[in-house]
């Protein structure tokens, strides 16, 4: 299912009415001067966009701000059909980090693929290379002759590209079971991949690395909230540490957390994944409570209103990749679209 589009990137906003609109979020840093700065940066880049035909994606964990400028917003499944099915533009900006601008990059070869800031990385993504990924791949191979590599999407193009199918936590235990091997190679997250083995008989052969935002939530953080507030119903992200998992209600995507939420007839949520989303709920369920156990990723929050504006002005920073990448990419990539389907 494709996201709809965010109708707020198409609408003018004042600093007023920007303020009042942050205020749900209690946070000190969105002061009226601040809200009036942030709406005379955000008419210039959606005069920008038009300008120059760009279209512009955002993750769910981007600051609120950017929310008001993007043509999208969804977990990387979402973005990564959006991407693909992105028409009647000359530029794709990518509020996220650089494995999902490649990821855009992959499937619009002849379009200007934009990422605001070059740092915006991702640990875990660099928790494995294509390099290493070959070595480990030809050691099982010889024990397990039906072996598939199937890479959660957050790692690079390069590692997409030695992999048979590509998943999002979405997605993942439906691509697992769907694809034709009982042998398992999931790179790079070993939480994902251990709440995988709980939804299929296959052998799930995890790769050594986590998501440190993720990891280091602990069941202590989710109990005392528990304990603080009975009845409230905990949705975790499955990146989340396995007995961080057994504490929750639901554990979800999150795009799925937001039509859980949306759905639910409970009221009051603790939100287990990167703080982004809790912002989000906040703003698009103001009747509803939603409360923390989470953390900042520092590569998702470099992406900022400023960074993103003079990406637009002087379409910086451009995503290249080589076409051996990219073909090897698109084709886990689409493989991934198709099992999920």
């Amino acid at each position: 299912m494709e996201t709809a589009p965010n109708s707020a990137s198409q609408i003018a906003i004042t600093g007023a009415a920007l303020y009042e609109k942050l205020a749900a979020l209690g946070n000190d840093t969105y002061s009226l001067k601040a809200c009036e700065h942030y709406a005379d940066m955000i008419a210039e880049i959606k005069h920008l966009k038009a300008e120059r035909r760009a279209v512009m994606l955002a993750h769910n964990y981007q600051r609120p701000e950017i929310f008001e400028v993007a043509d999208f917003i969804g977990d990387s499944l979402e973005l990564a059909r959006n991407a693909r099915d992105v028409r009647d533009a000359d530029v794709i900006v990518f509020c996220g980090v650089h494995f999902m601008a490649e990821t855009a990059k992959v499937f619009n070869p002849d379009r200007k693929v934009l990422l605001p800031d070059l740092r915006a990385g991702c640990s875990l993504a660099d928790s494995v290379t294509a390099d290493a990924l070959a070595e480990r791949k030809d050691e099982l191979l010889r024990i397990y002759p039906d072996l598939k590599v199937v890479s959660y999407v957050n790692c690079t193009a390069d590692v997409k590209a030695l992999s048979d199918a590509c998943c999002t936590s979405a997605n993942a235990a439906k691509i697992v079971e769907r694809i034709d091997s009982r042998n398992i190679l999931f790179v790079p997250d070993q939480n994902l991949a251990n709440y995988v083995q709980g939804q299929t008989s296959k052998r799930i052969i995890s790769w050594d690395g986590n998501c440190y935002v993720h990891h280091q939530i602990t069941p202590e953080e989710v109990n005392k909230v528990k304990r603080a507030i009975p009845g409230i119903k905990v949705l975790a992200h499955p990146e989340c540490r396995k007995d961080v998992l057994e504490l929750a209600d639901a554990v979800l995507s999150t795009s799925a957390m937001v039509r859980y939420a949306q759905s639910s007839s409970a009221d009051k949520f603790l939100v287990v994944t990167e703080c982004g989303l809790s912002d989000r709920l906040l703003m698009e369920i103001p009747d509803k409570h939603f409360y923390k156990a989470c953390k900042l990723c520092r590569f998702m929050k470099m992406i900022t209103l400023g960074g993103t504006l003079d990406s637009l002005r002087h379409l910086r920073y451009e995503i290249e990749l080589s076409e051996e990448v990219r073909e090897g990419a698109k084709r886990a990539l689409e493989k991934m679209l198709e099992l999920s389907v």
